[in-house]
């Protein structure tokens, strides 16, 4: 359930995973009304992969899933039209292209926001024909993290009775998520887009994990606290290999130290309570009112 993942091996074939599924998930934000902080456009971990959940969209709704098992992209609508295609090695104007006749066949919109985000040099789905590999056996050990990760993440969410995300894939950046609020208002951002605006309105407290990529080629986990509270930087946090990166702002724990501990699930949860405590804490959020034992 921890499998072995460093990202060199499969770098291309995950940078690849990452741009269809800015394809899939931007079919969903074109179609799903809009909630706080962008929660309408994510995807979430069902038993075969990722999933859109159900677009209100064409007969009366589509979903879209990425079967990381057998390896195919699926879509079912609720008047029972099916359509798939299979992942494998293409480019992706090639999948983009095969979305679009996907989400056509059932009856759905075929439009989207044709350019990716957060990714460097981002260039049109549909200009894109850069051939792409696709590494079947990585793809699957990606899954079970997701898998194991989902399951982590969701138990941590329960001890809090304040406002939270769901635990979801955020395909901007490529990281399973989940996020506290405190409830009270954040500092405006100068100069941020309206996206960040929003995202960070209020203040929160995240937690994730992605598969590695820019300057931590690495699968590993983060913390971080909006606004950042004084002293956070410093905070003794659990486990040993956990440490603060200046450059993003957040401490980070190496998905090997996870991995390879006696307790992989237990070491996990012992980085989100510190990080989580040490930053409630440093910031005086009201715990009494916002967590349950």
């Amino acid at each position: 359930m921890w499998p072995d993942i460093p990202y060199q091996p499969w770098r291309e074939t995950c940078t690849a995973l990452h741009l269809y599924t800015q394809v899939v998930g931007k079919y969903r934000l074109a179609c799903t009304p809009w909630i706080n902080h962008s929660w309408h456009a994510t995807l979430y971990v069902n038993a075969r992969g990722l999933t859109t959940s159900l677009v209100p969209d064409g007969p009366g709704g589509i979903e879209v899933v990425f079967d990381l098992i057998d390896h195919a992209v699926i879509g079912v609508a609720t008047d029972g039209r099916t359509a798939c295609f299979p992942l494998g090695p293409m480019s992706v104007a090639d999948f983009h292209a095969r979305v679009l006749d996907l989400v056509r066949a059932l009856g759905g919109t075929p439009e989207l926001h044709g350019r990716p985000n957060e990714v460097p040099d981002p260039m049109l789905f549909k200009q894109d024909h850069t051939e792409r590999p696709y590494d079947t056996q990585a793809v699957a050990r990606f899954f079970q993290v997701l898998v194991s990760v989902d399951r982590v993440l969701k138990r941590f969410r329960t001890a809090f009775i304040g406002k939270a995300s769901p635990v979801h894939l955020f395909w901007g950046s490529f990281d399973l998520a989940v996020t506290r609020f405190s409830g009270r208002r954040a500092p405006e951002r100068p100069g941020a887009d309206s996206i960040t605006r929003e995202s960070y309105s209020h203040e929160v407290i995240s937690h994730g994990w992605w598969p590695g990529s820019g300057a931590i080629a690495e699968p590993a986990f983060y913390a971080y606290a909006a606004p950042e509270p004084g002293g956070f930087k410093n905070a003794p946090v659990e486990p040993a290999a956990a440490f603060y990166s200046p450059d993003f702002s957040e401490f980070v724990l190496p998905y090997e130290a996870v991995r390879t501990a006696a307790a992989p699930e237990a070491e996990l949860y012992r980085f989100l309570r510190t990080t989580y405590d040490a930053a409630a804490t440093l910031a005086e959020w009201d715990r009494g009112a916002l967590e349950r034992a």
